[in-house]
């Protein structure tokens, strides 16, 4: 579907720079002149067409375009990680081999506290 979209999209980004080369240019910009081909397509109703067809042409760019993006950010829209299921069962890591364990000699129990100084009698 992006694909043939794509494709489309193309398609009529090729359509619209032509139109727009067809066009007759009115401002001179750039010192360029306008009047290269003055007996092809000449006349009002002409140029009518010509902005017609680029208006068209424009608002189908945009919408590809923007359908574009949609379809491109359906597959990357965030999730939330308590919504997902973990992917696969969970195996609890085995313990890190760390030095040889050496028996340690049980500690000593510690005396109950008396006073350092006999009490009277």
């Amino acid at each position: 579907m992006i694909v043939l979209l794509f494709v489309v999209h193309v398609l009529i980004a090729i359509a619209l720079v032509g139109v727009v080369l067809l066009q007759k240019s009115e401002g001179g910009a750039l010192g360029m002149g306008g009047g290269g081909m003055s007996g092809f397509m000449t006349g009002r109703s002409t140029a009518n067409l010509l902005t017609r067809t680029t208006a068209i042409l424009a608002a189908l760019f945009f919408l590809t375009s923007i359908i574009l993006v949609v379809l491109g950010n359906a597959a990357r829209a965030p999730r939330s990680m308590i919504d997902e299921a973990p992917p696969g069962p969970v195996v609890p890591l085995a313990p890190s081999p760390a030095a040889p364990q050496v028996p340690v000699a049980p500690a000593t129990p510690a005396l109950p506290a008396q006073p350092s100084v006999p009490l009277a009698k």
